[in-house]
């Protein structure tokens, strides 16, 4: 058992970017992350907190960064990145006073990222430059990056593009999202061998060139009512096949997302909002 059961009341502030929401503790004091039974019972929407991830402030571990963040699935489990909370976590930072003025770096899993503070309660995000090729996806059984790729799963035939964000993204196009079987497929994708790591599966509806609709249906969680890393991957794989102008809208289930791509080379930046839901203590 994580010693914090047996402690104080945890500290922790709720919070949400387009729905998709977390618990955020700060443990720059050294305090362990919490362990799988701990972040089950944090996430539990009905016996605990309820959200989707756990949010872990820390020490920076670069040195142009102000702190740092580590992200735990519902599950336990830990995750690679998380656009949605990056933008949490940066709000955060700038209402404790550990970030000042309206740029500053914070450090994920994977990477720096530099954070623009937009005003409004909207920050922007470089969330890095996508990886195409399987094996840093990862993705198995194929030797070159593809627009699209095809896979025989449970006697259909899924095509897909994929793409790694920092973690593993597959992106189906649909006709119309509302009707996409999105627990079925995705559950389906995030278990076949071909995914090693599993993956993060989004089901895209293109709806102009500057606006798609998306769900997403994400590892050690399920459906959640935005994704931002999710976001971008699915606008990066419908811009790299010309289907969608390289800065547009996505719109998620819980709110909207601005992903802006402008070369191969470049970075992804995504803007949106980071709101404050309540601060509290739990006590187990």
């Amino acid at each position: 058992m994580n010693a914090r059961l047996a402690s104080a009341p945890l500290h922790f502030t709720k919070m949400q970017g387009a729905g998709n929401d977390f618990v955020v503790l700060d443990l720059r004091d050294g305090a362990p992350p919490p362990d799988a039974g701990l972040a089950a019972r944090l996430a539990d929407r009905h016996f605990g907190i309820g959200c989707d991830q756990i949010l872990t402030i820390e020490p920076p571990r670069s040195a142009e960064a102000v702190a740092a963040y580590r992200i735990w699935n519902s599950d336990g489990s830990p995750s690679q990145q998380c656009g949605n909370g990056a933008r949490c976590v940066a709000a955060w930072l700038v209402r404790d006073g550990a970030a000042q003025g309206d740029e500053f770096v914070i450090d994920s899993p994977v990477a720096a990222h530099h954070i623009d503070r937009l005003g409004g309660g909207e920050y922007a995000v470089a969330m890095g430059v996508p990886e195409f090729t399987p094996a840093r996806i990862p993705l198995l059984g194929f030797m070159h990056a593809r627009e699209e790729y095809l896979l025989p799963v449970q006697g259909e035939s899924l095509r897909f593009g994929a793409v790694s964000m920092g973690n593993p993204h597959a992106v189906l196009e649909v006709g119309l999202v509302d009707a996409a079987p999105v627990e079925r497929l995705g559950a389906l994708l995030q278990q076949h061998a071909s995914f090693p790591e599993s993956v993060n599966v989004g089901f895209a509806q293109v709806i102009d060139r500057g606006h798609i609709r998306l769900r997403v249906y994400e590892r050690g969680v399920g459906e959640t009512l935005a994704c931002g890393s999710g976001a971008c991957a699915a606008a990066v794989v419908l811009m790299q096949r010309g289907r969608m102008e390289r800065d547009a809208k996505v719109s998620l289930p819980g709110g909207e997302l601005r992903i802006r791509w402008p070369s191969p080379q470049s970075q992804v930046v995504m803007s949106g909002p980071a709101r404050f839901v309540f601060d509290g203590e739990w006590d187990a």
